[in-house]
């Protein structure tokens, strides 16, 4: 008689890596509130950019199209000179070498796996903001370290200062919109350097600073961890990221670089060579002009300006308190109650905004509400929170 074998069991664990959930599945239920409300949904939630590409980088983009060779993973040296020259223009940081900067595929990428090229691992500390992008954590998960939360390295116990290996700063901060002093980013790099740690700066929101970081208005530039005034004049053990998502409209192009400190660059070129970590050569070409146009970055944060006065009113109207918020494309609120109690109020009205409680413990209470909708959608927004429910 035949027998049906028995089938195959293992005790290996699952292939995969075994991450948490992604966060913004859990709006799902909120979006279907909202968007029940008669005249659509305003989705103020994530900082996607809604406004057209500028034309002169859609020209250079399709101009560059015939690219039927392989890039260069370091970049141009077309391209890195005009991340050079930009750096000198647009953040007070002069005389950087076209060697110690490279192009990525965005900067959520390099986010995530920075802490994996610097070679973390178990043991190793990874320092992110109190409040911060998700990503900070998963970078460090990714590698096999461990995420600490602090503003200051003073605030951590010895045990855990031994074994820092990065501090991420995010200046202007997302989602609270913080902006860190010349001041107090000279002390945490002095702190850090005193560790022998990397600080690594996303200063992706950089160019859109309000009230007194509002060059356009009479304010001062948002400061980079690069400014001599921070770092003594050595890129030692210092990277700024920035993207060119936000100020040029090109989230979908993954446009973004990196740059600091030499030994440091000269390592991640040669490890993402490896891993054919690779900005398309039109891309760079697209990064090239737009870096060299300051014009439509003041024509968008006009737009990102007005857009910002109006919900602050109407929030404010609504019953939400804004804390910080001196940056960026957000503003951080709250009406003192659970967040997700403020999330589902406005889902009522129709308007979507993001949860604070994403972005660690810390976000407990708050809601971040993105500027990046259109001026119709950020207007029904204000209309809907001046009216009764």
């Amino acid at each position: 008689m035949a027998t049906t074998p028995a089938p195959h069991t293992t005790n290996r664990p699952p292939f995969g890596l075994q991450l948490p959930d992604y966060p913004w599945d859990a709006m799902a239920p909120y979006l279907a509130r909202a968007a029940r409300h008669p005249d659509g949904v305003v989705n103020l939630s994530i900082g996607t950019p809604v406004d057209p590409t500028p034309g002169l980088i859609q020209d250079a983009l399709m101009a560059a199209a015939d690219a039927h060779g392989y890039p260069t993973t370091h970049g141009t040296l077309a391209l890195r000179q005009a991340i050079v020259d930009w750096f000198a223009r647009r953040r007070n940081v002069p005389g950087l070498d076209p060697a110690d900067v490279m192009p990525t595929v965005g900067s959520k990428e390099l986010v995530a796996w920075l802490p994996l090229l610097l070679g973390l691992g178990a043991g190793d500390v990874v320092v992110r903001p109190t409040v911060a992008y998700p990503t900070y954590d998963m970078g460090a998960v990714l590698a096999g370290a461990t995420a600490v939360p602090a503003e200051r390295l003073d605030e951590l116990d010895e045990e855990t200062r031994s074994r820092v290996r990065l501090v991420w700063v995010n200046s202007p901060g997302n989602p609270t919109g913080m902006v860190r002093s010349v001041t107090e980013l000279r002390d945490l790099v002095a702190q850090a350097r005193e560790l022998g740690a990397v600080v690594a700066s996303d200063e992706c929101y950089g160019e859109l600073g309000w009230g007194p970081w509002d060059p356009e208005n009479g304010g001062e530039p948002v400061p980079s961890v690069l400014d001599p005034r921070v770092s003594g004049g050595s890129t030692d053990g210092l990277l700024a990221v920035y993207s060119l998502s936000k100020q040029s409209n090109v989230a979908g192009y993954r446009a973004a670089f990196v740059a600091g400190d030499s030994a440091i660059i000269a390592n991640l070129v040669n490890s993402r060579k490896h891993a054919g970590m690779i900005v398309p050569y039109p891309v760079q070409e697209a990064m090239r002009v737009a870096l060299g146009d300051d014009a439509h970055v003041s024509t968008q944060k006009a737009r990102y300006r007005a857009r910002r006065e109006r919900l602050i009113g109407a929030l404010e109207a609504f019953g939400l308190t804004i804390h910080h918020s001196e940056a960026g494309l957000y503003l951080w609120c709250t009406a003192g109650e659970d967040t997700w109690s403020t999330v589902g109020r406005l889902a009522e009205r129709g308007i979507v905004v993001g949860p604070g409680t994403f972005y660690g413990e810390a976000g407990q209470g708050f809601v971040r509400v993105a500027l990046t909708g259109t001026d119709e959608r950020v207007a029904a927004a204000v209309a809907r929170l001046g009216a009764k429910p």
